[in-house]
């Protein structure tokens, strides 16, 4: 027990520390980019040396796909239990999230610019992320479609409207990134008032192609 009661106060200092590090690297990546944001910046930021900073990092690279996780773990998600159109519906606390929290989201869709670029590190990351967005994304939709809380759709029909919302999101965020003055919040609440509105509009409902039904019969 004397052990652990000695190692304790390092550890928790050391985490703390790290998590000071992710916060800070966050915020030059997002205002600098990854290429032109230095070690050394992040380092004068913290207020250690850089030496001190790649003892908790092994290189750069390491720092950014850190970075990129950590961002991921500080955003919220849709309720866990959430399901169909209702999943769809807890996006909108992620907005508010993300109108919140500025300089994560700068850094997000600056990377995600970046990464279109061969070989760069955050490359994987961004794809991977997008393409279990969409996953999800699709995932509820055909859901939603299968058990007839929506319009009937095909496979193409439910990936397209995926596609679009997600790319709604993104360019309503780099608007407001550009323009402050754009009211990020309340015009993504009425995009998806009339996206669900058109959905949920009276007409044939339920399952019309093989992925609805398999998607939703899925485990998530």
């Amino acid at each position: 027990m004397s052990e652990i009661r000695h190692t304790r106060g390092p550890y928790k200092s050391g985490l703390m520390r790290r998590k000071q590090i992710l916060a800070k690297a966050s915020e030059v990546f997002a205002t600098y980019g990854y290429g032109a944001g230095s070690l050394r910046q992040i380092a004068v930021e913290v207020g250690v040396t850089p030496a001190a900073l790649m003892r908790h990092f092994e290189s750069k690279e390491d720092l950014l796909v850190e970075v990129l996780r950590y961002w991921g773990e500080q955003s919220p998600k849709p309720d866990g239990d959430a399901a169909g159109v209702e999943y769809f519906e807890g996006l909108r606390s992620v907005m508010r999230y993300n109108a919140n929290h500025r300089g994560f989201l700068e850094l997000f869709l600056t990377l995600s610019t970046e990464a279109s670029n061969p070989g760069h590190p955050a490359g994987n990351f961004i794809r991977e992320r997008n393409a279990q967005t969409l996953e999800r994304f699709t995932w509820h939709l055909a859901s939603a479609v299968q058990r007839g809380e929506v319009i009937r759709m095909d496979s193409i029909e439910i990936s397209a409207e995926c596609r679009t919302l997600i790319s709604v999101m993104d360019g309503l965020e780099l608007q407001w990134l550009l323009d402050p003055s754009v009211e990020l919040v309340s015009l993504f609440d009425r995009h998806l008032d009339l996206t669900i509105v058109r959905w949920t509009a009276s007409g044939d409902k339920g399952p019309c192609s093989p992925l609805a039904k398999e998607v939703a019969s899925a485990p998530e």
